[in-house]
């Protein structure tokens, strides 16, 4: 059975998290799955922009406890080095918009994956739980790495203490959702926006990446070498010449992601 749906549309991957009867929790073989479908998403130039949601009521619930818990499992230890930890360095590094359209609860590691991408839509259903303490565990994913840079420091320590939900409505104006939309129109919704940014440079969105990727570690001095560099890199790319072109000529860009 395939865990993970793929379907290209034009220029968009969309990924659909596939064990809807499980609320969309992650079993090795489903997270295997999303780190071999986003490998070949990396290397597909076909494909611009990546749309992962969830099939039936829930995003995603995190972890298949029953999982974790059987002694012939892979274990705590491997399901996070194998399976979670890769799955978020993926997100960040693939050099392509990563975008997801949660449409219904996102618990846990379901939730930080959720966050680690680039764009976050959410239906008016969705919510968003740090459920780890509810279980005596701490959060991963990246959790304490990304949620304290959207939220803040004492609302991201509250909302992992507490393990409270936060609503799609809550989740936007705490900074964790670009937009909210009605259940109905989520997917399409976000197909739209993913169309939208699959058609834009995808080059320099990959650069802004790497870029947002070290705002918080390097000095405001490395950061601006930082950009001086890929700017360099960015004015030599296809897309910037086609992009000055078409100001120049006052017509719509034709880029190429390259």
């Amino acid at each position: 059975m395939s865990f993970i749906i793929s379907e290209q549309k034009k220029n968009v991957l969309i990924l659909k998290l596939n064990r809807p009867d499980k609320f969309n929790s992650f079993n090795r073989e489903m997270a295997l799955q999303l780190i071999a479908e986003l490998d070949k998403a990396e290397k597909n130039k076909d494909v611009r922009a990546i749309l992962i949601t969830g099939e039936g009521k829930a995003f995603c619930a995190g972890q298949d406890l029953s999982e974790a818990m059987d002694p012939n499992g892979p274990g705590i230890k491997k399901i996070v080095e194998e399976h979670y930890n890769p799955i978020i360095l993926k997100i960040r590094n693939i050099e392509k918009p990563v975008i997801a359209a949660v449409n219904g609860v996102a618990a846990g590691a379901g939730a930080n994956i959720a966050l680690a991408c680039d764009i976050v839509f959410a239906a008016k259903s969705a919510s968003f739980i740090q459920a780890f303490s509810k279980i005596g565990l701490i959060p991963d994913s990246g959790g304490t790495f990304t949620l304290p840079r959207l939220v803040g420091f004492n609302l991201a320590s509250a909302l992992m203490i507490t393990g409270d939900k936060a609503t799609a409505e809550e989740a936007q104006q705490y900074g964790m959702v670009y937009k909210v939309y009605d259940d109905a129109v989520l997917l399409s919704q976000a197909l739209v926006n993913a169309d939208h940014v699959a058609a834009m440079p995808t080059k320099a969105i990959g650069l802004t990446k790497r870029l947002l990727n070290k705002t918080y570690s390097n000095t405001l001095e490395q950061q601006l070498n930082y950009e001086r560099d890929l700017q360099v890199e960015s004015a030599n790319s296809y897309d910037y010449n086609e992009g000055v072109k078409a100001f120049l000529e006052k017509r719509k860009p034709e880029f190429k992601g390259e």
